[in-house]
């Protein structure tokens, strides 16, 4: 189970008018995750990245039936819930709140975002898809509103089959949010400057 370990950088909670939840992949840490930061336009935001317990916010592939991933999986959604709660009682709005993940922790930001649907400032998702060995409409509530997405992957990609990151767009957009999803021939499993450079023009801007 995750332990609430929070690291955060920028500018403070009670100083910013924005906040980006950071969310690093398995075998990162939120230091790592923490110093992409410096590739965005996210200057003035709070920055806010949770530590997973181990270096993994789940066990198996997240294409792996969901009782698989448990109780991981739940403690993960949990903690970021926890998080979302903590920044708004900093008075920091819903629609002022980011998300960022690369791999296992793009996968748990687009699921925590979808299975809790609001009108956020934005989310990007450097590699990921809904989590589950198929995807699960009835898992998923609310509305995004409009909130901007970005899904960036490669074809193929060895943890990512690209025609998950399709169907978690299709949902997404059915839930009002405008995705904008990208694939990269045989990119790898990593972070382009491509990407970088359109998660600051449709995402942080």
């Amino acid at each position: 189970m995750h332990t609430e370990n929070i690291q955060t950088a920028g500018v403070s909670l009670q100083e910013a008018g924005k906040a980006l939840i950071m969310i690093h992949g398995r075998g990162g840490s939120a230091e790592d995750i923490l110093s992409l930061a410096r590739h965005l336009n996210v200057q003035d935001y709070a920055l806010v990245a949770p530590q997973a317990t181990n270096n993994s916010w789940y066990p198996q592939s997240f294409l792996a039936p969901l009782e698989q991933n448990e109780p991981y999986l739940s403690s993960a959604l949990a903690l970021l819930s926890k998080t979302v709660d903590s920044i708004e009682a900093q008075g920091i709005a819903k629609e002022n709140i980011y998300f960022m993940g690369f791999s296992q922790g793009a996968c748990l930001a687009l699921d925590f975002t979808t299975r809790n649907a609001a009108k956020y400032g934005g989310i990007a998702a450097f590699t990921g898809g809904l989590i589950g060995d198929a995807v699960y409409p009835d898992h998923y509530n609310g509305n995004f509103n409009g909130t901007p997405v970005f899904i960036g992957t490669s074809d193929p990609d060895f943890h990512v089959p690209v025609q998950r990151v399709h169907d978690t767009t299709a949902l997404m957009q059915s839930m009002g949010a405008n995705v904008t999803e990208k694939v990269y021939p045989n990119m790898g499993h990593t972070i382009s400057q491509d990407e970088i450079d359109l998660a600051n023009q449709l995402i942080f801007k």
